[in-house]
């Protein structure tokens, strides 16, 4: 009796239709997986937007103070002098000296400066300070931007008229002092993609980064407002997503076209609310 089987043309043809499938599908199970990711973020920035508005509400309007401490790790403290002078910080110091060349906190410790941080009774979770796509091993990925009580650097305010211009607050310390918070308008937090210490600085005077921009589930990346909703922002230019790509992306970095530029400026204009050039 002869035995039924397949032959070994009938199985490699079967084999190079499945792979023919897989190369097919595989591109859209990708997308799928990173709409679900970057779905996941915007939800995290929301959330951590919502607890940054109520933490004013409970404050006389006062916005919490927007910086990492960098001090002891694992550890939240309160300035007793200076910008912040009896604000602590929003998340304490969970970011490593060596962060810009891969050095990282225990993941213990960079949970206790979350969970000892300012915010941390507003949004009690802390798997919503990190983005799904984050780098692997850290615990919080989210930044405050300079001009919400933030840093006050020199670079930064340099050329700024007190911390107003016109009816534009640069450096807000209240709520209030945010004229129309909505789309586009004044950034609160920023997916980093990693731990960093102090705040996102952008310059206001200059046409050029301070903080590198960041190439975040695409090209472009999450970011949430004072109004308490968040959104995916495109890259207009190449350049732009580029150098956001980079494993220690560029500081002090100039763009070279203009829709480079243009990237630039709404960025400064979602941080500051204007540019000052």
């Amino acid at each position: 009796m002869r035995s039924k089987g397949f032959t070994l043309i009938e199985l490699l043809v079967v084999i190079a239709i499945i792979a023919v499938l897989m190369a097919v599908l595989m591109p859209s199970l990708q997308r799928a997986r990173e709409q679900g990711q970057r779905a996941a973020c915007l939800n995290n920035l929301k959330q951590l937007a919502v607890a940054w508005i109520l933490y004013a509400d409970d404050n006389d309007d006062k916005i919490v103070n927007g910086e990492a401490e960098y001090g002891t790790a694992g550890t939240t403290t309160t300035p007793t002098s200076g910008h912040h002078a009896r604000e602590k910080w929003w998340v304490g110091t969970d970011c490593h000296s060596g962060y810009m060349t891969g050095g990282q906190h225990p993941q213990s410790v960079q949970l206790s400066a979350i969970r000892t941080g300012a915010l941390f009774p507003y949004v009690p979770a802390v798997n919503l300070y990190k983005c799904p796509t984050g780098v692997r091993g850290e615990m919080r990925t989210y930044t405050i931007t300079d001009a919400m009580n933030g840093l006050y650097r020199d670079g930064t305010r340099s050329g700024n008229v007190g911390t107003r211009v016109g009816k534009t607050v640069l450096w807000v310390k209240r709520r209030t002092e945010i004229v129309l918070p909505g789309a586009d308008s004044r950034l609160v937090f920023l997916d980093e993609g990693r731990v960093t210490p102090d705040s996102y600085a952008t310059h206001y005077i200059n046409a050029r980064w301070w903080d590198p921009p960041h190439s975040r589930h695409g090209d472009g990346t999450n970011v949430s407002f004072a109004d308490g909703h968040s959104g995916y922002w495109k890259w207009n230019a190449s350049e732009t997503a580029a150098v956001g790509k980079e494993p220690n992306p560029m500081h002090q970095w100039t763009p070279t076209t203009p829709e480079g530029f243009e990237d630039l400026q709404r960025m400064q204009k979602g941080v500051w609310g204007r540019v000052g050039y």
